[in-house]
């Protein structure tokens, strides 16, 4: 009896122990909109996620919350975690329209072309200096973008902005909508998880989005074609952040801040542009694999595009301009910014 009683308090301890050991001190939620098949999720957010626990030696975990399961919708990812009902949010920050203004200039047509690594590079370089301002009640672990707006079609081929008149158009931003507007089509604002129902019913004619979100959302099965550039020239992108509730932030050790920011540095942003870069080719692929027309446009087509799409830029100036932004001085900032961390 004495031997059993002993095997038994011996287990327990063990069990304790193995407990003890695997439990981290710092456990964190991520939450977003997109499901777990997304390359978003699988190819982004869980290495991200799991380098973080690397870094911290097992005191950080962090469980990630796809497809909005913690509940609400996409626009207010934001301020579930400014006021602390998640720790950690991923995010479009164009769902929540002027919120960040000095970010948008990322997304504008001319700023951001085809090089997705160069402008997440971009956006970091300018974080201190230009924009962090806007970022108040989060902390910022990185912002990057996607490799830019593509034009997808139910049934109209596009070959010039005379082709998209009078055509309604799924947005993902307010530059976006400016986008469309200048292309003489009618912009219609929705979270992205909400366009397949939108083109299948009719709602909208077609959409602007990359083509890495093709596979998950099946958008090759509602669209015909597939439409971008020369030298795969897009119409502008949109602004992504992964933050964290500031007070959470705040609150942590300086060698777990450590660990999240090596996990957040220059290699890991050129590694996203290459990880949407290629979930985008996988994309276009998937679509054209399926029967889609993929559309690249001459260079004397993209011309004309870029020729449209040319005011938007000063549209965008003069908007900011109200909040005291120097946006025309921002705009050459930032280009001058992608430019330099072009193809490194």
């Amino acid at each position: 009896m004495k031997n059993l009683k002993k095997a038994v308090l011996g287990a327990a301890l063990f069990a304790l122990g193995a407990t003890t050991a695997g439990a981290a001190d710092y456990e964190f939620k991520l939450h977003h909109f997109l499901g777990e098949k997304a390359p978003a999720h699988s190819k982004m957010l869980a290495p991200w996620a799991k380098q973080v626990e690397e870094n911290s030696g097992g005191k950080v975990s962090i469980e990630i919350f796809p497809a909005m399961t913690l509940g609400g919708r996409p626009p207010e990812l934001i301020n579930q975690v400014r006021d602390g009902v998640v720790d950690l949010v991923w995010t479009v920050n164009g769902y929540t329209p002027g919120l960040f203004p000095r970010s948008e200039v990322f997304e504008l047509p001319g700023v951001h072309t085809n090089d997705t690594a160069a402008t997440n590079l971009a956006l970091m370089d300018l974080f201190e200096s230009d924009l962090k301002e806007e970022y108040k009640g989060v902390e910022v672990m990185f912002l990057h973008v996607h490799s830019g707006q593509g034009i997808h079609m139910t049934d109209a081929e596009v070959r010039s902005p005379a082709d998209l008149a009078g055509k309604k158009m799924r947005i993902p931003t307010r530059t976006g909508a400016w986008v469309i507007e200048a292309l003489g089509a009618i912009p219609v604002g929705m979270p992205v998880p909400e366009l397949p129902t939108a083109l299948q019913k009719g709602v909208i004619d077609g959409a602007l989005i990359p083509w890495e979100i093709i596979p998950p959302l099946k958008i090759q099965e509602q669209t015909k074609y597939q439409i971008e550039g020369a030298d795969k020239e897009r119409f502008g992108t949109t602004v992504f952040q992964v933050s964290m509730n500031k007070a959470r932030w705040d609150s942590l050790p300086d060698d777990v801040k450590q660990a999240f920011r090596d996990a957040s540095g220059r290699d890991w942003r050129k590694t996203v542009g290459d990880i949407w870069a290629g979930a985008d080719d996988f994309g276009i692929g998937l679509a054209t694999k399926a029967g889609n027309t993929h559309i690249t446009l001459t260079p004397e087509e993209t011309a004309a595009f870029n020729e449209a799409l040319a005011p938007v830029a000063d549209k965008w100036a003069e908007e900011v301009s109200a909040k005291g932004i120097d946006g025309a001085g921002l705009v050459e900032k930032a280009k001058a910014a992608v430019a330099k961390n072009a193809s490194n």
